[in-house]
C-alpha cells in the first residue's frame, strides 16, 4: 500500500475518504428507518438512531479537516489541526446523547411492550446493516492507515461497533420468533451500553491527544531509530500530534570531535530517518550538541 507524503494529500484523501463511508452509512440507515416504522423494533430502532448518529459526526470531522488546511497566523502559531480533537468531544456529546436516547427507549418497551410486526423485514434489516457497516468499516480502516489518521481509524472500528449491534438485532428478532418478544427491548438496552461503551473509549483518546500524549511504543520506536543512525551517542525524543500529522523533536549527542559540518549532516541523517520510518510526520526538530558539554539538551 503507497504511503501518502504530504500533509495536503493525506488531508484530500481523508476527506474523500469520510465523504464515501458518509454516503454508505446514510444508505443503510435510511433503508432501516422504514423498515423501523413498519414494525415497531425497539432493536433496530437503536441500531438505526445509532447509525445516523455515527453519520452526521462525520460532517464536523470533515470541517476540521478543512479547518486544519489553514495557514499559521500570528495568533495560531501552530496552525489549525487541532480543530480535530475539539470536534471530537462535540462527536463524543452526540456519542451520548445516542446512548440516552436509546436507553430511555428501551427501559419504556421493557415497562410498556408494544407488538411487534413485521419481523422478516426486521431480520433482514439485521443483515443488510452488519454487512453494509462491515463494508464501511474496512474501507475507512484502510484509509486511516493510509494516510496516518487516527481519527478515520477511529471511526471505521465505530462503523464495526455498528456492524455488531445490527447483529444483536438479529438475535433479538430470532429470539421473538422463538416466543420471547421481550427480547427486542433487551437487545436495544444492550445496543445502548454498547454504544456508552464507544464513548467512553472514544473520550478516552481524544483526551490524550489534547494532552500531548502520543501512542503507546512511538516514543521507545522512535528512540531506537535514531540511536541507530551512525554518529549518534545517545538521543532522546519527545513528539506530538497536531490533527492528524506528528511533530518529532530529538535531542542527540555526537562525538566533541566532529566539525560542525559534521555534525550538522548527522543531524540531517536523523531528520530524514524519523520522516521515512515513522508515519504521519508533519515536521522534525534536531538539536545536537558535543557528549562532554555540561547540558546535553542545549543547542
Amino acid at each position: 500500500m503507497e504511503k501518502i507524503q504530504t500533509a495536503e494529500e493525506a488531508r484530500n484523501d481523508g476527506i474523500r475518504t469520510a465523504w464515501i463511508g458518509l454516503a454508505g452509512m446514510l444508505t443503510v440507515a435510511i433503508a432501516q428507518i422504514f423498515i423501523v416504522a413498519i414494525s415497531g423494533s425497539i432493536g433496530l430502532l437503536a441500531d438505526t438512531v445509532h447509525s445516523f448518529g455515527h453519520a452526521v459526526t462525520t460532517i464536523p470531522l470533515v470541517i476540521a479537516f478543512r479547518i486544519g488546511a489553514r495557514r499559521a497566523t500570528e495568533r495560531y502559531p501552530y496552525g489549525y489541526r487541532r480543530a480535530e480533537d475539539v470536534v471530537g468531544i462535540f462527536i463524543v456529546f452526540i456519542i451520548f446523547l445516542t446512548a440516552v436516547y436509546i436507553g430511555y427507549e428501551a427501559i419504556n418497551a421493557l415497562v410498556n411492550p408494544r407488538p411487534l410486526t413485521n419481523l422478516g423485514w426486521v431480520f433482514a434489516a439485521g443483515i443488510v446493516g452488519f454487512l453494509g457497516n462491515e463494508i464501511v468499516a474496512v474501507y475507512r480502516i484502510r484509509g486511516g492507515k493510509r494516510i496516518g489518521s487516527a481519527a478515520l481509524i477511529a471511526e471505521g472500528q465505530h462503523a464495526r461497533a455498528d456492524g455488531f449491534t445490527s447483529l444483536a438485532v438479529v438475535v433479538g428478532i430470532s429470539l421473538a420468533w422463538l416466543g420471547f418478544p421481550q427480547a427486542d427491548a433487551i437487545v436495544g438496552l444492550f445496543i445502548a451500553v454498547v454504544i456508552f461503551g464507544i464513548m467512553l473509549s472514544s473520550l478516552k483518546s481524544i483526551l490524550n491527544r489534547l494532552m500531548d500524549g502520543v501512542d503507546k511504543g512511538l516514543i521507545a520506536q522512535a528512540t531506537n531509530l535514531v540511536r541507530e543512525v551512525p554518529g549518534v551517542r545517545s538521543a532522546t525524543v519527545r513528539a506530538r500530534w497536531s490533527g492528524h500529522r506528528l511533530l518529532v523533536e530529538a535531542f542527540i549527542e555526537v562525538d566533541p570531535d566532529l566539525s560542525l559540518t559534521e555534525s550538522t549532516m548527522i543531524a540531517d541523517d536523523v531528520r530524514t530517518t524519523l520522516k521515512t520510518s515513522l508515519r504521519s510526520v508533519e515536521s522534525t526538530t534536531v538539536e545536537f550538541t558535543p557528549t562532554t558539554a555540561a547540558h546535553p539538551h542545549e543547542h
